[in-house]
């Protein structure tokens, strides 16, 4: 076998669309993460807030999109049009995101939050049908192993980025402070402003066949019963998937909380960085071979693993005892990342009709972002109440509790339909 044939083995299905939503998905991550685990720090060390307060924000920032989420995701269905939402999507995080240069409260925290996770509601279902649509069913597993791993790779040099600067504009100091931070905003806005640039230059839309049962030839009525028949078309491992997904995030509070737990386990600024790289590069590593190997041996098994692994994951966070344990469980933290993210979003686009795959997603993500407030609220009152091991225990619960329900899905061998050529 030549060079060029092996080559092409590993990107097979890997289409124009896929590629470039990955570099999409890679810019914006270089920006979100060179941010993402300082915002509780700098809520924390600068503007003084306690978990409580930052449990709040994290909560109201996630949950706040759900509506966005299920909007959008019918949207791109009804319109067709999923590369308007997602150019829209990136373009409203990457403005929302420079208020953090000027964020002195944490009121502007919450509203810079807040614009961020209003552009991932708009983007993310019409992103991931794009994914799908443009991708032959045999290789979803694949084409969103690869975006994941895309993804994640720009997590991974975000946080670096971040950690230079930190080096070399604060000297390495233990704990965050507002000049530093404010600089990491501003330099976060390249990247983020960079893959605005692509959507429009590398993306395109798919021109889906018609199918004889769409969104608009629902029955006539009112909007609840419109909202009942599209439900009706979407089939049961389906809603046993999003009911296993909102148990699972009932307990599945902010990551700034991981961050918060390695700062009080003894953890300095530069190691805690060190450990969010570990879990990035474990993250990118795992997701393209587990969604790969998904499309042979089927979806549930590996959730079922990813889930397992975070509640491990959980319990040893609320067991630890030193920023090294802290270091290992990170690591284990991205093995459940890498798994899940992929494989899970194949699995919906192997179980929705393609007219209503970004419903599906929409729904899914929707459903998530709801269970995330009192998740990531709970969680903070209780830190405060009894310390910081309850809320983590709690999180392994409910995901042990969600594995319980994952298992009670039944569908093909790979859930995959037959292949059917898609243009990218």
């Amino acid at each position: 076998m030549t060079v060029s044939t092996k080559r092409s083995s590993v990107f097979k299905g890997i289409t124009r669309n896929v590629a470039a939503l990955a570099l999409v998905s890679l810019l914006t991550d270089v920006s979100s993460e060179m941010l993402v685990y300082l915002v509780p720090l700098y809520l924390a060390n600068v503007l003084l807030a306690g978990p409580a307060i930052i449990g709040l924000i994290e909560g109201i920032a996630e949950s706040a999109a759900a509506a966005v989420k299920l909007v959008s995701g019918a949207l791109s269905d009804r319109l067709g049009r999923r590369k308007l939402l997602v150019g829209i999507g990136y373009g409203s995080s990457t403005l929302a995101k420079a208020l953090f240069v000027v964020a002195t409260s944490w009121p502007l925290v919450l509203l810079a939050r807040l614009g961020d996770r209003l552009g991932k509601g708009i983007r993310t279902a019409p992103r991931d049908a794009l994914i799908a649509d443009s991708t032959d069913a045999p290789y979803r597993g694949r084409a969103f192993g690869f975006h994941r791993a895309m993804d994640t790779l720009g997590a991974f040099f975000g946080v670096i980025a971040a950690l230079v600067i930190v080096i070399v504009a604060a000297g390495g100091e233990r704990q965050l402070d507002a000049p530093t931070f404010q600089l990491i905003a501003l330099i976060a806005l390249i990247p983020a402003a960079l893959a605005v640039g692509v959507i429009f230059i590398g993306v395109r839309d798919v021109r889906r066949a018609p199918k004889a049962t769409t969104v608009e030839s629902a029955p006539a009525g009112s909007r609840w019963q419109r909202l009942m028949a599209t439900a009706r078309q979407l089939p049961r491992p389906f809603w046993l998937f999003v009911a296993a997904n909102t148990l699972f995030a009932l307990g599945n509070s902010s990551d700034a909380f991981l961050a918060l737990r390695t700062q009080q386990l003894g953890a300095v600024l530069t190691d805690l960085l060190l450990m969010i790289v570990a879990m990035n590069l474990v993250d990118t590593l795992i997701s393209f071979p587990a969604g790969a190997l998904s499309d042979r041996f089927g979806r549930r098994a590996p959730l079922v693993i990813a889930w397992l692994v975070y509640a491990a994951a959980y319990a040893g966070f609320a067991l630890a005892a030193s920023p090294i344990a802290a270091a290992g469980l990170w690591i284990l933290y991205g093995a459940y990342y890498g798994i899940n993210e992929a494989v899970g979003r194949a699995f919906i686009a192997d179980v929705t009709p393609a007219n209503l795959r970004a419903t599906g997603y929409g729904i899914l993500n929707a459903a998530i972002a709801v269970a995330v407030l009192p998740a990531s609220v709970v969680a903070g009152l209780l830190w405060d109440a009894y310390g910081p091991p309850i809320p983590f225990w709690i999180g392994a619960a409910f995901a042990l509790a969600a594995v319980v329900v994952l298992l009670l899905i039944r569908t093909h061998s790979n859930g995959a339909r037959p292949a059917t050529m898609a243009t990218a």
